[in-house]
């Protein structure tokens, strides 16, 4: 019988030489190109660029209106502003995301209520929503984990039964479909994220997609302090230079710099999208018979936009915990990760009366899983270093495996 090698962390070589992060930009010199072309220009901050990337985001989507923002949690902002949440309002969503998920409804004063996640797909639960709705409950805000979408037929019924607005976290889900539709093309808001490690980037940036007329123009005024220099809202124009500031906004604005990075990045979209799912299928084919871990499961109506992909370890088939295999993993240079600490144990909302055991099947999927890495710059051999190492390091603390004495 062959000898399994000695892992990295006990002192063996690791399968890699050079560390591979879970995520990772791909810039090409069109990219650089598109920018310096901007910084040549007269307008580097609010330009005409920023439209143009607006207008190209709406068209891909299927949405009417697209409205960019300088983060991700920016438009999140945003969209609760203009859903109308205010102080004492309530908003369900999931714990399995990250804290801006939840932190935009405390910045408008109101109360996140989380709702537990489908032991199958890690989204929300829509069969939870029942138990969380009061009469304080002013919308949803799903979150596309991971880029699968969430069940949205179900959760917008939901929502119209109960006078709702569905704000879609869709931080993980450009690109993605469901039942044949794009994520952003017909809900109430719909929010993309342009983090060096999405689908696209800006580096920094974010997006709001809707179908609603009312909503695009109050996101317009509200990334810009809330200021408006259109006439027809002017009461009393005192000349061309006249402007109005008629609620209180924030600096959330895009610059033409980057809105041209992320014009370039759009032409790439999709050889991105199909790059992920290429290197997806390569995982799932690797680790399906894999006893020590359960792969991703996806529902037949959507398709995913595999921003993570996320390995669930089967404890009880292992000599270790999750954080051996994680520690384990780094030293053969494999940049796994953790998506994410559910947002209800961190001590900001434990301080607000939150607390263990309110979403169990999401703190439960939290000690159990690592993000593997998954991204377009990726090359075949890289996935297949990621498999060789999760093969090696699980071959090793399997149960009745390596670590306790078989080679």
């Amino acid at each position: 019988m062959s000898q399994t090698p000695l892992l990295a962390i006990d002192g063996g070589k690791p399968t890699r030489e050079t560390f591979l992060p879970y995520g990772r930009q791909w810039i090409e010199d069109d990219d650089i190109h598109a920018v310096v072309e901007v910084l040549k220009g007269d307008l580097i901050t609010t330009g005409p660029v920023i439209e143009a990337f607006e207008q190209k985001l709406a068209q891909y989507v299927g949405a009417q209106y697209a409205v960019a923002f300088s983060s991700g949690t920016a438009a999140l902002h945003a969209a609760c502003f203009v859903a109308g949440i205010r102080s004492g309002d309530e908003v369900i969503t999931t714990p399995l995301t990250f804290a801006a998920t939840a932190n935009c409804i405390r910045y408008q004063g109101a109360q996140p209520i989380f709702a537990d996640i489908h032991p199958d797909t890690y989204n929300i639960d829509h069969a939870e929503l029942d138990k969380k709705i009061t009469p304080q409950t002013k919308a949803v805000i799903p979150v596309h984990f991971t880029g699968q979408p969430v069940q949205l037929d179900e959760i917008r019924q939901f929502a119209k039964k109960h006078r709702l607005v569905v704000i879609e976290d869709a931080a993980h889900a450009l690109g993605a479909m469901y039942k044949g539709k794009k994520i952003g093309s017909d809900g109430d808001l719909t929010m993309f994220s342009f983090h060096p490690v999405k689908h696209i980037t800006t580096g920094e940036g974010g997006a709001i997609t809707t179908n609603r007329r009312d909503y695009y123009e109050k996101l317009l005024q509200f990334r810009s302090h809330g200021i408006t220099h259109k006439p027809d809202e002017i009461k009393e124009r005192e000349g061309f230079w006249f402007y109005q500031m008629q609620f209180l906004g924030y600096n959330y604005r895009l610059t033409d710099i980057q809105a041209a990075l992320g014009l370039s990045q759009m032409k790439k979209l999709d050889r991105f999208l199909h790059l992920r799912r290429k290197y997806a299928s390569m995982y799932n084919e690797a680790f399906q018979s894999r006893r020590e871990v359960v792969i991703p499961f996806q529902r037949n109506e959507v398709q995913s936009a595999w921003h993570l992909y996320v390995l669930r370890l089967r404890l009880s088939e292992l000599t270790a915990d999750r954080k051996t295999i994680f520690q384990a993993l780094r030293k053969e240079n494999i940049g796994v990760n953790v998506h994410y600490i559910p947002v209800h144990l961190h001590p900001y909302y434990r301080q607000l009366g939150y607390s263990e055991g309110l979403c169990p099947q999401a703190e439960q999927f939290y000690r159990e899983t690592l993000t593997i890495p998954l991204f377009p710059r990726m090359s075949e051999q890289d996935v297949q270093d990621v498999i060789q190492a999760v093969n090696k390091v699980l071959r090793y603390y399997s149960v009745g495996g390596v670590s306790n004495g078989r080679s």
